[in-house]
């Protein structure tokens, strides 16, 4: 783990993270990676992600160890009053409460926001929940899979018949988490500006409806317009990667200056004459028959004659990554995204730096991600409570 001697910007607040899967623990990972001490409470059986994913020991996934990092791991049974009563002593000193439980069920055990808020006025307690607690569906239960449905974003790959599919990543979990932690930052500005704390709710489905619409609401911005919805140029069948004589790249002529060189450079001016690539408005009028020819003349060369083009005419393109290629990126390699490390139960592992650059405050890897109840001992000595029986020591 970083030696840095510098904090990070989050240096001095303490989040007690009641998250499980991924959404919340993204969110606290976040929060600590900027500095903040984060406090994860679980269950004895422990988050559920413990389980999914590639693991060498019982209980410390891949996933988990990609999302828990810089925490502190304590065990409490909510259910019992001692446990309970422990959390009420850690709240009370805490600046920040998160959950993604349903409220209803984190009411029933006591610590709802009106329990929390009792305990510490100041407290910013933040929920990411499904569905709006103002709507029909607030009750409803939400993954991943259900809100990139609701949301619209399912719909979208369904271009030219094809059949929906998911997009294969957590991306409305991984979105609100990032929204969650946002969220957190800033009601945490808040109170520093007028002392009070808040509740703060992140709401996966709208969360992200407003993400996909960004470019997307067309003609639901115009009451009374006729026009879709729908941002033309990415709802063309032809974006996608195109063939090239020995396998496939991501090549995007972005404006009209880019579809120009690129046909003169392959020596067919007559596709740049054919289209008037003059404006935005006529480029999104003939994208996908651009999209066709390029995907006709693609295949006439091997993907590295492509790229050497592209860069010359300064056209964004790229080779397909897949995942395992990652760690050979060479701007991967180069900003040191991955980083090698011994974890004390796991052994020699790659951990993701955090990506963010702070300059004055940076953002470290300080601490492993925990094994179960690994720090119950000492956060609860910290805080003078007396170890509750119900718990094994750890």
């Amino acid at each position: 783990m970083s030696e840095h001697t510098l904090a990070g910007p989050l240096d001095g607040i303490r989040v007690i993270d009641l998250t499980a899967v991924v959404l919340g623990p993204l969110a606290t990972q976040t929060l600590a990676d900027f500095g903040a001490d984060v406090i994860k409470v679980e269950p004895p059986e422990g988050d559920l992600m413990r389980a999914n994913g590639v693991s060498l020991h019982p209980g410390m996934s891949s996933i988990y160890l990609a999302l828990n990092r810089n925490k502190r791991s304590v065990v409490l049974d909510l259910k019992q009053e001692d446990d309970a009563a422990a959390l009420r002593t850690l709240i009370a000193g805490a600046d920040v409460v998160v959950h993604n439980m349903r409220v209803a069920a984190i009411e029933r055990l006591g610590f709802g926001y009106e329990a929390v808020a009792a305990l510490n006025p100041k407290i910013v307690y933040c929920v990411a929940t499904g569905f709006g607690q103002g709507g029909p569906w607030r009750d409803r239960p939400a993954f991943d899979d259900i809100i990139q449905a609701a949301c619209g974003m399912v719909g979208l790959g369904a271009v030219d018949g094809d059949a929906p599919r998911y997009l294969p990543s957590l991306i409305a979990d991984k979105v609100c988490g990032l929204a969650l932690a946002n969220a957190v930052m800033a009601a945490l500005l808040h109170r520093e500006r007028g002392g009070e704390g808040q509740y703060v709710e992140v709401p996966m489905l709208e969360t992200m409806a407003a993400f996909v619409l960004a470019e997307h609401m067309g003609g639901i911005s115009f009451p009374g317009s006729t026009a879709p919805a729908g941002y033309a140029r990415l709802l063309g069948g032809g974006r996608r990667p195109v063939p090239t004589a020995d396998g496939w790249i991501s090549l995007l002529p972005y404006t009209g200056r880019h579809w120009s060189a690129f046909f003169d450079a392959v020596g067919r001016e007559d596709i740049a004459r054919a289209y008037d690539l003059s404006s935005r408005e006529q480029l999104n009028r003939h994208i996908r028959q651009l999209y066709a020819c390029l995907a006709e003349l693609t295949p006439t060369r091997p993907s590295a004659d492509w790229l050497a083009l592209c860069e010359r005419l300064d056209i964004p393109a790229t080779e397909i990554c897949r995942l395992d290629d990652l760690l050979r990126h060479p701007q991967l390699e180069a900003v040191g995204l991955f980083q090698p490390t011994v974890h004390p139960s796991e052994g020699a592992i790659r951990e993701l730096r955090p990506a963010t650059l702070f300059h004055k405050t940076p953002a470290t890897l300080r601490r492993h991600a925990p094994t179960l109840g690994e720090h119950t001992q000492e956060v609860l000595r910290e805080a003078g409570i007396a170890m509750p029986r119900t718990l094994p020591h750890r």
